[in-house]
């Protein structure tokens, strides 16, 4: 059983912690022989890839134009595939602060079960899979598309803005928010309108969200000296934009009612279960969460001045779930039925 050294921090936040050399020194990991198959599952992040699946299959059965089955079932693999590629090439290169972090410290690369230099060549090879995958059983597009999404995590969110920037989520999100236009762009070989907004939806649900985890967790990111935004700007205007986003969030998931993407079904979970997000986002700011740095363990495990930001986290994940399952229902089920007066 290995064991990860301690390292003494102000509790300044990330102005004060330890630098990234000292931090990677004092965190090398003892060799561990051997590597099982749940280590390499395990640095793909699957919960994530659950939800980018998801969204890219929504995407991918609402688009206007039937895929044939088998050429729908490769380009859904060939998303989850390069989702957990660009998983696997940040749990290489971020080794070093994971190692510091209670929540990530059990990771198979900071533990020594996956060696660094096997992680990065295991997402090498899966992006390059995924995308010549793609691009033979679908298109040019939704390949170009598959590409340019690992980059922009591998390099733009995790090179470059998450250690830089406290609107490294912001920008960075744009990463997560590709897969339902991949989807919709294997089945028609474009981007329209609809794609853009399932973007848009995506690409302004990921700050609330993760600045929900962020409040609770910010000792984590204190330690590691990643400046998320409760750490580099406080508690008080983290929660402040978490309201500004849900806000703006909010109103993209109107876009497909517009377009006419969305039926009824959309419009009960885009409306009620907006709603609930508004409350839960208001309770945050109303809240102190954040105001005395957490670091729990577990991912939902959290103190009890924390608990709203913890619950809009959890929520959030289950409002765009339940909004991209509604287009699924709609659209691959045969429930579409629009709203009067919509464009549908």
């Amino acid at each position: 059983m290995t064991t990860t050294p301690s390292i003494s921090l102000d509790p300044g936040g990330a102005a004060h912690a330890a630098p990234p050399e000292a931090i990677e020194a004092a965190t090398a990991p003892a060799p561990v022989a051997g590597s099982g198959v749940g280590d390499y599952i395990a640095l793909m992040k699957p919960r994530v890839m659950a939800l980018v699946v998801f969204t890219g299959l929504a995407g991918l059965v609402a688009a206007p134009v039937a895929m044939n089955p088998l050429s729908a079932a490769i380009a859904i693999l060939c998303i989850a595939v390069g989702a957990g590629a660009a998983g696997a090439f940040n749990m290489a290169y971020d080794a070093d602060i994971d190692a510091v972090m209670k929540r990530t410290r059990r990771r198979p690369v900071p533990t020594g079960r996956v060696p660094r230099s096997e992680a990065y060549t295991f997402a090498g090879v899966m992006s390059l899979a995924s995308v010549l995958l793609m691009g033979m059983a679908t298109n040019y597009v939704a390949a170009g598309l598959l590409a340019f999404s690992i980059a922009f995590y591998c390099v733009i969110y995790t090179m470059w803005l998450k250690r830089l920037t406290p609107q490294n989520i912001v920008i960075g999100g744009a990463a997560g928010a590709f897969p339902p236009v991949i989807g919709w762009a294997a089945a028609t070989g474009s981007v329209s309108m609809d794609a853009i907004i399932l973007f848009a939806i995506i690409f302004l649900w990921t700050p609330p969200h993760s600045w929900a985890l962020a409040l609770y967790k910010s000792g984590d990111y204190a330690a590691a000296s990643v400046p998320m935004m409760p750490v580099a700007r406080g508690a008080k205007s983290t929660r402040i934009q978490i309201l500004i986003y849900t806000a703006l969030y909010l109103a993209a998931t109107a876009g497909p009612l517009v377009t006419g993407l969305g039926g009824w079904m959309y419009a009960i979970a885009a409306g009620l279960g907006g709603a609930l997000f508004a409350l839960l986002a208001l309770r945050v700011h109303a809240s102190r969460a954040g105001d005395t740095p957490g670091a729990e363990d577990e991912l939902y495990a959290v103190r009890a001045g924390d608990k709203s930001a913890r619950d809009l986290f959890a929520y959030s994940i289950a409002h765009l779930s339940l909004l991209f399952a509604a287009l699924l229902v709609e659209h691959g089920a045969g429930a579409y039925w629009p709203l009067p007066g919509g464009a549908g």
